[in-house]
């Protein structure tokens, strides 16, 4: 009986340390694998819409590019989409108001009616307007609004201030390879393996073309290239950033004011969390 007692104090033993060990092995692989949490929101513009949102760093992001058709004061932005889905030129290229248009948008099939995968594409004028584009309580981002985004991902200080490519892989954790929800994706690179959307920080971007300064639509446009305006004039031109299917990194640069691009806003910081 002794004997058995011993044996039986011995197991249980073995058994207690045994569970111990698996506790703490679990425990070590859960706290090594264990990813930062995303936080996320949503913001409501003037129309209705609602967009997602995105806690970067110490910033709130718009998770999906703006498509509103009026400013904060009710008053309506020009659309230059025609019934066909074309966009004049000729009056593009000579605006010096607030204009739209949207991208593959002749009528109620379209993968991409109404924005509802890309957004709008805004020309400079109506995001410079005095009656604010943006959702109450966000706006537009600034050039350095930008800046802090590329350094909370991990750019390099001395590359923020420079213009075309910069930065190394900043622009893949800003893209999204896929979206489920919008069951859209970018264009697959030469280099799938050097060029791939991570989409680490959650702003998942999406490719969604440009109209250029002369009201041409861009090529190769959606799903290879993604341009967003910043708020922040150069001379008589503006900043703006660029992502594409085949680079890594994050181009900056300035361009003329009737360029249509994207925007996506970054929400005010005397908002109190």
């Amino acid at each position: 009986m002794k004997i058995k007692s011993m044996q039986d104090s011995w197991l249980n033993g073995f058994i207690k340390v045994g569970i111990l060990f698996i506790l703490i092995l679990i425990h070590g692989c859960n706290k090594e694998d264990a990813k930062p949490v995303v936080e996320t929101g949503t913001v409501t513009d003037i129309d209705g819409n609602i967009y997602k949102t995105v806690k970067i760093g110490k910033q709130w992001w718009m998770a999906e590019n703006l498509k509103v058709k009026r400013y904060q004061n009710g008053d309506t932005i020009r659309n230059m989409t025609d019934n066909k889905g074309y966009i004049d030129s000729t009056i593009w290229k000579a605006l010096k108001t607030g204009a739209y248009f949207i991208y593959d948008s002749r009528d109620t099939t379209s993968s991409n009616y109404d924005g509802k995968i890309f957004g709008y594409l805004y020309n400079w004028y109506a995001v410079s307007n005095s009656k604010n584009i943006a959702p109450s309580g966000w706006h537009v981002p600034s050039d350095d609004d930008w800046k802090t985004l590329e350094m909370f991902i991990g750019m390099d200080s001395d590359n923020k201030d420079k213009i075309n490519w910069r930065g190394t892989n900043e622009g893949n954790k800003l893209k999204i390879q896929y979206s489920v929800e919008k069951k859209t994706s970018w264009t697959k690179s030469s280099d799938p393996f050097k060029v791939y959307g991570t989409n680490e920080s959650g702003f998942a971007a999406l490719g969604g073309g440009c109209v250029m300064y002369n009201g041409i639509f861009g090529v190769p446009g959606a799903n290879s290239t993604g341009f967003w305006w910043t708020a922040t004039q150069q001379d008589n031109e503006a900043w703006y950033r660029y992502l594409d299917y085949q680079k890594t990194n994050i181009f900056r640069f300035y361009g003329p004011k009737t360029y249509g691009f994207s925007i996506r806003c970054v929400r005010d910081e005397n908002i109190i969390e």
